[in-house]
C-alpha cells in the first residue's frame, strides 16, 4: 500500500515548512476580516504560522502577513492572534 501524503505548509514567520497540523491558519475572509481559523475550513485567503509568539514577532515586524493578504493588518489583530496562540 502506498502511504498517505502528508500536507505540508510553510510559516511566514520562520519560512519553514512544516505539517499542516503544527500550524495555525489565519484568513482573510471575503468580507475583509482577519482572523485565526482553528477548524482551516473558513473561506479566504489564508496563510500559515508556527504555534509560536517568536514567529508571530518575526512575521509582524518584516510586515509578512501584510504582504500575504495584500492589505494592512492593525495591532489590535496582532494582539488578537497572540492571544490565540498563548491559550491554544
Amino acid at each position: 500500500m502506498q502511504q498517505k501524503k502528508i500536507p505540508v505548509r510553510r510559516c511566514v514567520g520562520c519560512g519553514e515548512m512544516k505539517q499542516k497540523k503544527e500550524l495555525i491558519r489565519i484568513v482573510r475572509t471575503p468580507e475583509g476580516e482577519i482572523c485565526a481559523d482553528p477548524t482551516g475550513k473558513k473561506s479566504g485567503r489564508g496563510a500559515y504560522i508556527c504555534r509560536s509568539s517568536d514567529c508571530l514577532m518575526k512575521a509582524e515586524k518584516g510586515k509578512k502577513l501584510e504582504r500575504s493578504f495584500e492589505c494592512r493588518i492593525s495591532q489590535e489583530i496582532y494582539s488578537a492572534l497572540s492571544e490565540e496562540i498563548a491559550n491554544g
